[in-house]
């Protein structure tokens, strides 16, 4: 089967202008162009097309998208990636939205607020307990008020900051580099960086065991699916893992 240029922008809520574009700069190629000048897609053009707006909504730029799709990795195993992000991702906003309709009914009945159950789903506190556990409570503490301390901008923008991280590890994971690659050792730096920037955690404070903690919190991010979910699942996940620890016995 094939689709018209005008049914796929139908399809995917996308233009043909933009489509055009994806053609021009070599990033989704027609299968074929007919002799009235249209461009036609098959099924294969439809799946790099599925993987593109994928990779928009994970916040990469065209040029990255277009290092993601030149590696060997096969379609299946980089959309089973995207998929378990998605997932994650709709769990997390199931729970927010079982929240905010919690908080609407208590509103409109007059009823006490619960504030326990409000924030289900807003992610600063969701692994409370294995902070607590592994680096004490005072570590939770000082972290939770530094998130609660923050201006609703600079929220949002640690929020980009950490969405732009995770994209990085997922696509960098999905195209099947190594992780001692220089592109996944720079974003081992980046983690770590991104790490130092948040209270009460042994990057940030001094005389901390940084690399233990960093080799730790890597392991965690395997063996904790709710973890895992935040790069694309136990590939993703294991990717991380694997770059965070060499970095951490290089430079740590």
């Amino acid at each position: 089967m094939e689709w018209s240029i005008q049914q796929i922008a139908r399809l995917t809520g996308s233009t043909s202008r933009t489509l055009r574009h994806y053609d021009d700069i070599g990033l989704l190629p027609p299968s074929r162009v007919g002799t009235n000048g249209y461009r036609y897609y098959d099924e294969r053009a439809l799946v790099r097309l599925q993987r593109i707006l994928l990779l928009r909504e994970l916040g990469l730029g065209l040029p990255q998208i277009a290092e993601v799709l030149a590696t060997d990795v096969t379609p299946v195993r980089a959309l089973e990636t995207h998929l378990a992000w998605l997932t994650a991702e709709r769990v997390r906003l199931e729970r927010q939205m079982k929240a905010v309709a919690s908080t609407i009914r208590s509103l409109e009945e007059g009823r006490e607020l619960m504030a326990e159950d409000m924030f289900d789903g807003f992610d600063h506190a969701q692994h409370r307990e294995e902070v607590e556990e592994r680096w004490g409570r005072d570590a939770y503490a000082r972290g939770d008020a530094w998130w609660r301390g923050m201006s609703d901008p600079e929220r949002a923008a640690w929020k980009d900051r950490s969405a732009r991280l995770g994209a990085d590890w997922m696509a960098l994971a999905a195209s099947g580099a190594d992780p001692a690659s220089d592109a996944a050792q720079e974003l081992a730096r980046r983690h770590v960086e991104w790490l130092r920037g948040i209270p009460g955690t042994p990057s940030a404070t001094p005389g901390g065991d940084e690399k233990a903690y960093v080799v730790g919190l890597a392991e965690m991010y395997v063996a904790d699916e709710r973890f895992a979910a935040n790069y694309g699942g136990a590939h993703g996940a294991a990717f991380v893992r694997d770059a965070l620890a060499r970095y951490a016995g290089t430079h740590l």
